[in-house]
């Protein structure tokens, strides 16, 4: 236990000191902690072989998430999703594996079966650091994020035939005849791997046909009871009232089918995520995925760690150039690949490239894969070493990959250059328009629609056009930051300019281009907090809206009733604070400077503690006004019945920071 526990004493501590770093620094999670691993690894070899015993216990991380993953995909999506998982996935696998092959063959002097495994092993991709990534990035929405999901799913499912055909691959012994004139077969099961006495097979010794019936009996077994019997388990789990309960079931859940996938040859993750897409529909996937979660994110973080930690530099230090020479080789040459693959299944520009930089590194799996390579006498204990080294290499360097790749991405949405599609011809002119039709945009659209109003709405995501086009709402394909846009869509006759963009830097520079070209146009614009509407009251917004302002009104109102007062007493104070906010935010715009935080502006500073110190009186006088001139203003009891605020329409006006 307690070789076991100082290395993971180890790690943690790493994890807790580099993560946050790298964080902070904006390389994200993944890159943190493969850094940590790299520090008590080989830096300064604080843990050596017992390494390895945690590594085992980290994969299961990965089999944690793909049963989260599951739990996310409905039958009917995996369904939709056919077409991506056999052609994009499988082309993808195919194409990497032949073309890695064909390069092994003369840069490392192999014969056509070790170049074909090691063509297996980096056909693969990080499903861990990839879906981590693309999740802390919010990129998996996105139309390459979803590519890059489908092809690490078909590349999941993919392992299987790859480990069942590895063993096929070893140079087979020759036939001899015997003294007796009978032809001796070299038998096949010495080409199987040899487990430890503890493993247990449910396969081991069948015929082909019984490996075959056992194989999907197991995976009927877990499509059967994650239908029919994870319903009355969890219900009679839940008579406990334990909360410690639904975790250890969630865990013998997991546990239990991995177990199970293992004992008959199949792919532990495959097998879990087969049940989380069986458990997706059920009442009980909130659950499942609260207590599965802390355990993936651990695990995975303490994979990453190992890998580091696993990484030989002498072997690196022996032949530096040609090692990363490979690694850059490997990456190349599936990043061609997909990039092929992503122009031929029409992924469009960012897309594209968010597809070919994610999925260029090879995968955990293949360390898996070369694990059995050398017990199948595959490929040899030198070469799987420098194999292992040129995985490792490219897993770490895929967090640099996405870095590079956000960089670019800011770059060109600054240069105004969005998606690679033809943008829309604007053929209507509207007394509105509307730049940037998302969650907050929609809503402003819907209530001019609802007024009698027409508006001309921008935007450049396609995805978000081509679905509103669904429900008969008109909106135009194209970059809303460009000015040959916007005045294409009618902004040199437009009365009205809503600026709903998410960037807020973009908004800005909007706003200065539109205030610049029509100083009479009413412009409103949307703000991220108080500090981008100092920006936008300096860059000349008539009417600037804090996104979250209003709604925080609400919530402190609807606080106010349930706290005993009135509905009356409560909108009346809800408009006093914003009455003051807007007044407040006025006079500090003056005082703010661009560039300079509020800490260190001293005179922003002090006038903003001279306000706060006047909004209780400002508040206290203004109901007690109120009380003065409206005697019939009373407190209800608590449990009085009062109107229904929720419903009742809100008095209450929106943030909007005036310029008059």
């Amino acid at each position: 236990m307690d070789s076991f526990l100082l290395p993971a004493l180890i790690c943690l501590a790493a994890a807790v000191i580099a993560v946050p770093l790298a964080a902070r620094l904006g390389l994200g999670s993944v890159l943190g902690y493969l850094a940590a691993g790299i520090a008590i690894g080989p830096a300064l070899a604080l843990v050596g072989a017992q390494v390895e015993d945690i590594r085992h216990v980290a994969e299961f991380g990965v089999v944690l998430m793909l049963f989260l993953i599951g739990l996310e995909l409905e039958p009917k999506v995996l369904w939709r999703m056919r077409t991506r998982l056999v052609g994009l996935g499988g082309l993808q696998v195919t194409l990497t594996t032949l073309a890695i092959m064909a390069a092994a063959i003369p840069a490392l002097g192999l014969g056509w079966e070790q170049a074909l495994a090691v063509g297996l092993v980096f056909a693969l991709s990080s499903t861990a650091i990839v879906l981590q990534t693309l999740s802390e990035k919010g990129l998996m929405p996105t139309n390459g994020g979803r590519a890059s999901f489908s092809v690490l799913l078909a590349q999941d499912i993919a392992v299987i035939p790859m480990l069942v055909a590895l063993p096929l691959l070893v140079a087979a012994p020759k036939a001899r005849i015997a003294p007796d004139g009978s032809v001796v077969r070299p038998a096949l099961e010495a080409a199987q791997p040899t487990h430890g006495a503890e493993h247990l097979s449910l396969v081991a010794g069948l015929p082909g046909w019984g490996v075959a019936l056992v194989t999907l009996g197991a995976v009927a077994v877990v499509i059967l009871a994650g239908h029919y019997l994870i319903r009355p388990v969890f219900r009679f789990v839940s008579m406990a009232h334990l909360r410690e309960m639904y975790t250890a079931l969630a865990l013998l859940l997991v546990i239990g089918i991995a177990v199970l996938m293992g004992m008959v040859g199949l792919s532990p993750a495959l097998g879990t995520f087969l049940a989380g897409v069986v458990l997706a529909d059920s009442e009980f996937r909130h659950d499942l995925e609260g207590n599965i979660e802390p355990f993936k994110g651990l695990l995975l973080g303490l994979f990453f760690i190992t890998v580091g930690a696993g990484i030989d530099f002498q072997v690196l230090l022996a032949d530096p150039l040609g090692i990363f020479a490979l690694a850059l080789g490997v990456m190349v040459i599936k990043g061609l690949v997909l990039a092929a693959l992503g122009r031929l299944f029409r992924l469009k520009g960012r897309d594209r490239w968010l597809f070919t930089l994610g999925l260029a590194q090879a995968g955990e799996f293949g360390f898996v894969i070369l694990g059995l390579a050398v017990q199948q006498d595959v490929l040899s204990e030198r070469l799987t070493q420098t194999l292992l080294l040129v995985i490792a290499l490219t897993m770490l360097m895929t967090p640099l990959f996405f870095f590079v790749y956000e960089m670019v991405s800011r770059r060109l949405a600054v240069a105004g250059i969005g998606p690679d599609h033809a943008p829309d011809e604007i053929d209507e002119r509207n007394p509105i328009l509307i730049a940037g039709i998302g969650r907050f945009g929609q809503v402003v659209q819907r209530m001019l629609q609802m007024s009698g109003f027409r508006a001309t709405m921008l935007d450049d995501d396609l995805a978000t056009i081509n679905l509103m086009r669904k429900f008969g709402i008109k909106g135009f394909f194209g970059n809303p930051t460009r000015p040959e846009t916007l005045m294409a869509a009618g902004l040199g006759t437009a009365q009205v300019f809503v600026v709903a963009l998410d960037d807020p830097a973009a908004t800005t520079r909007v706003v200065i281009f539109a205030r610049r070209v029509r100083p009479d146009l009413t412009i409103i614009a949307r703000a991220r907090d108080r500090a981008h509407a100092y920006e936008l009251y300096r860059a000349g917004a008539d009417k600037i809206v804090r996104e979250l302002f209003d709604s925080s009104l609400r919530v402190a109102r609807y606080s106010l009733e349930a706290m005993g007062l009135s509905t009356t007493e409560a909108r009346e104070r809800e408009s006093a604070y914003y009455d003051f906010d807007r007044r407040m935010v006025r006079e500090l715009a003056d005082l703010w400077q661009p560039g300079v935080s509020a800490e260190k502006n001293e005179g922003y500073l002090r006038r903003a503690r001279e306000l706060n110190g006047e909004l209780d009186t400002a508040l206290l006088s203004r109901t007690a006004h109120r009380r003065a001139t409206d005697p019939a203003t009373q407190r209800p009891a608590r449990g009085e019945t009062q109107a229904d605020s929720s419903i009742a329409p809100a008095d209450a006006p929106e943030d909007v920071a005036d310029r008059a």
